[in-house]
């Protein structure tokens, strides 16, 4: 059961990872439509990416990001003992950061300014970034961090891929409820996998199970 529950984890990561690609692609081409364009095309381009951003972007990201830390965190991959993991790890943060801080509030001002060349080129790197992503997942290269560090056996309770699929589905319909993100539930459960994630690693609470 908890393989099955760690499956579906995984699988709400793939199915939220590509989610978010996809909206940031869709973002890049309505922001590319309106920029230049006639006032009308430009609100009517405007308007749907500043929805689409709020909508399902920005939740997809929530949800990508919090599945995928849940699964460093209650897994023996970790965050910093393989350089796939530790880049996927720093550009997530990155990403989320430009995201809420710099990209949210430019598609805001763009209502009434506009698109603008920095916002374009933006979604594009956010789009390109998720796909390098992807490949860090399937051909995990360059090895261990340490080389001669060990790796633990222990994995996370079943309880905690449980609560990581509900939580993350959960928060994904409240977003798309109210209309932006709000991960409050997502957030909470990320504080006790990262601060139960000792016991886990050491095999005090761990059951044996590789990813």
């Amino acid at each position: 059961m908890t393989k099955r529950w760690r499956h579906l984890t995984v699988w709400l990561h793939v199915l939220t990872s590509v989610g978010w690609m996809a909206q940031a692609m869709a973002l890049c081409v309505l922001l590319s439509v309106g920029y230049g364009s006639d006032v009308s095309v430009r609100s009517a381009a405007t308007s749907m990416a500043h929805v689409l951003d709020g909508r399902l972007l920005g939740p997809m990201a929530d949800a990508s990001a919090f599945t995928g830390i849940m699964l460093a965190a209650a897994t023996p991959w970790g965050f910093f003992r393989n350089w796939w993991v530790l880049i996927k790890f720093v550009i997530t943060l990155v990403q989320l950061y430009l995201g809420i801080f710099l990209l949210s509030p430019a598609l805001t001002e763009s209502l009434t300014a506009g698109p603008s060349r920095v916002q374009i080129a933006g979604s594009g790197l956010m789009a390109s970034a998720i796909a390098f992503q992807g490949w860090l997942s399937v051909a995990k290269p360059w090895g261990k961090v340490r080389a001669h560090h060990r790796a633990p056996v222990g994995t996370g309770p079943r309880w905690i891929f449980v609560a990581t699929v509900g939580g993350g589905l959960a928060d994904l319909a409240f977003a798309l409820a109210i209309g932006h993100p709000m991960p409050l539930l997502s957030l909470t459960l990320l504080v006790i996998g990262l601060i139960r994630r000792p016991r886990w690693v050491n095999g005090r609470t761990a059951r044996a199970a590789v990813p």
